[in-house]
């Protein structure tokens, strides 16, 4: 389920290039979750700071399809050789890919589900990279499509440190982005919230305030 947005703040020039912001949440807590909150305090900062941006948010627990034999079968058939049911098949990663592909700037929020991601974000990751769309095979390795795009991973745990042996979802997040193309990544750890949930939180703000500035120092730069 996709949502979208639009923001002006009038207390900053209209001269700024507009901004097109994806917000991908992947908890299945709902409100009460605390990626989705960091996220949206993200979102909401930027466009405090920024005055100009679109937000288009993505729910990866409502609606989406894994791939299936169908789904692999339609991928990798040639585009002109597809059936009119093929694309049906793909359409729903097609709209995915379209989103990523007009973002500026990428939010991501995940849980640490069983020390890695939830399986919706991974139902997302699997319908938005595709050969020849999102990345391709060249003689010198795998090469990301989509590029010029700042990505911020809000990763939340209960009790396991983030970036540590057993903590699998920061860095394959990480990984993920770059083989795409997103090698600007800012990780931020919303860690151990079930023992430290205060100074976490605080320290968690620290940092979206201090990324949102930095992202805001650039694009006024480049204004």
């Amino acid at each position: 389920m996709a949502e979208h947005t639009h923001s002006t703040t009038l207390d900053h020039p209209t001269t700024l290039q507009p901004l097109n912001l994806l917000h991908v949440d992947a908890s299945s807590r709902g409100d009460d979750s605390v990626t989705r909150q960091l996220g949206s305090r993200f979102v909401e900062t930027l466009q405090q700071r920024h005055g100009n941006v679109e937000v288009t948010r993505r729910d990866t627990t409502r609606g989406l399809s894994l791939i299936d034999p169908d789904w692999v079968g339609a991928n990798f058939t040639p585009v002109e050789q597809r059936t009119a049911e093929q694309h049906a098949v793909l359409a729903q990663s097609d709209a995915l890919i379209n989103e990523l592909q007009q973002a500026d700037v990428l939010v991501i929020g995940s849980p640490l589900y069983n020390f890695g991601v939830p399986a919706a974000l991974k139902a997302w990751i699997d319908q938005v990279a595709r050969v020849g769309v999102t990345f391709r095979y060249t003689e010198n390795g795998p090469q990301g499509l989509l590029s010029n795009k700042k990505a911020y991973v809000i990763v939340a745990t209960g009790g396991t440190v983030i970036g540590s042996e057993i903590e699998f979802a920061s860095g394959y997040l990480r990984h993920m982005l770059g083989f795409l193309g997103i090698s600007d990544v800012t990780i931020i750890p919303a860690e151990r919230l079930n023992t430290n949930s205060d100074e976490a939180l605080e320290t968690v703000q620290r940092v979206i305030n201090e990324s949102v500035s930095a992202l805001h120092h650039t694009l006024t730069q480049a204004a």
